[in-house]
């Protein structure tokens, strides 16, 4: 674990903190599902309804919470979004009805959009340019290996299957957030002040830059991933291929380890819009790969035929995952102006609330529903988002402004 935290310092505490809460999440992640349905008596469909409305409350939080971290300090923006995500989870533990569980996840959806928006604001401000997509890539292998922790305890509590087990874990959850909060307190405050314009002329600034929000609006189709990954390709191996149902685990594990073990080495490539231009045209060549051989799975006549294509499709597919992340950040954080990171960061992560909203209906029926050639349909959307968010970093114009390496 060691050596994939940053250098003693303030991006390791911002590390730090990020793996407390994955460990939390990964616990959360795999115990939710059977906790609502099962201890607190909602139906599938209502937890899938109050998840979509959180997600959606969780679209429109990240700009305003980008921009407060724009005008304020920003770690303490960060230090109560994380506390407010902890309260969430521990507010689950009293919900009852559907509407309660709604407006909880609306808040806990909320926060975590917000969080995400506001720690990417924070590395801007406490790396360098050129080490901004290493560090952020050493992030994103620390929250793998967390969500992988996270997920172990989590399966104690399956395995368990007792309603205190599942208590326990959102409890967890809550404290990993309170423990987030503390160490994202303890980051350096903002050295010298930063010039802040009206609150509605900077929020309107995002969306008038028509580079950035095409930029934001490809990445959102990339990031399809998400509820490929999570929801579509495990439907796929049971209901579509030959392959033994416990295989679909399996290959969650296989890309959470990649990822941990191989994302900071792809990340080291990219420094700048042509290596980020490069890394997503790779990005897309080995997703159109990976679909391909989920979709030759499908039609693999023995279990053992059918697992090792799909295997093979995982390694294309993370491989893919982790190019386009290297290639992604480098240009969320190039495109931006240096005093409007949160907000320009808030605007960028939206296309992760779209993802987990609008993915598993799109990627259901296009996939699943529609097998093999459903399997083409996305390789052709997702490497055509690829190209044009290749295109966009070639004509990526003036640099970004220098940011300040103190921390906001």
């Amino acid at each position: 674990m060691a050596h994939l935290l940053p250098a003693p310092g303030p991006a390791r505490t911002l590390a730090l903190a990020q793996l407390a809460n994955s460990i939390g999440d990964g616990a959360f992640l795999v115990t939710s599902a059977l906790y609502f349905t099962q201890v607190v008596g909602l139906s599938p469909g209502q937890v899938g309804l109050g998840l979509s409305l959180g997600w959606a409350a969780g679209l429109l939080a990240g700009i305003p919470a980008g921009h407060a971290a724009d005008r304020w300090d920003a770690r303490l923006v960060a230090a109560l979004l994380a506390a407010g995500t902890g309260l969430a989870v521990a507010a689950f533990l009293a919900v009852r009805q559907p509407v309660a569980f709604v407006l909880v996840a609306c808040l806990y959806a909320g926060c975590q959009t917000g969080l995400a928006a506001v720690r990417q604001a924070l590395l801007a401000r406490l790396v360098e340019p050129e080490r901004r997509t290493e560090v952020r890539a050493r992030l994103q292998a620390v929250v793998n290996a967390g969500l992988g922790l996270g997920a172990a305890l989590g399966g104690l509590a399956l395995a368990a299957h007792a309603a205190g087990a599942y208590r326990a874990v959102l409890l967890l959850d809550a404290v990993a957030f309170g423990v987030a909060a503390l160490l994202l307190r303890r980051l350096p405050a903002r050295r010298r002040p930063v010039a802040r314009p009206e609150a509605a002329g900077a929020r309107r600034a995002v969306f008038q830059d028509r580079r950035y929000a095409l930029l934001t609006a490809l990445n959102a189709v990339m990031m399809l991933y998400l509820p490929l990954l999570s929801l579509v390709l495990p439907l796929w191996v049971v209901q579509r291929t030959a392959a033994p149902s416990w295989l679909a685990a399996a290959l969650l594990v296989v890309n959470t380890a990649a990822v941990m073990l191989a994302q900071v080495r792809v990340a080291r490539r990219v420094v700048d819009p042509a290596g980020a231009a490069r890394s997503l045209r790779r990005a897309g060549a080995w997703m159109v790969v990976a679909c391909g051989l989920f979709a030759l799975a499908g039609v693999a006549g023995t279990p053992a035929l059918a697992a090792g294509i799909l295997l093979l499709g995982a390694g294309a597919q993370v491989y893919a995952e982790m190019a386009h992340g290297a290639g992604a950040w480098q240009l969320s954080f190039d495109l931006a102006p240096a005093d409007q990171h949160g907000l320009y960061q808030g605007f960028f992560g939206s296309g992760v609330p779209v993802a987990r909203m609008l993915g598993p209906v799109l990627l259901t029926w296009l996939i699943v529903g529609g097998g093999a050639p459903g399997w083409l349909a996305f390789a052709g959307l997702y490497a055509a988002a690829a190209f044009g968010i290749g295109l966009v970093a070639r004509h990526a114009g003036r640099p970004a402004p220098r940011a300040l390496v103190a921390c906001g």
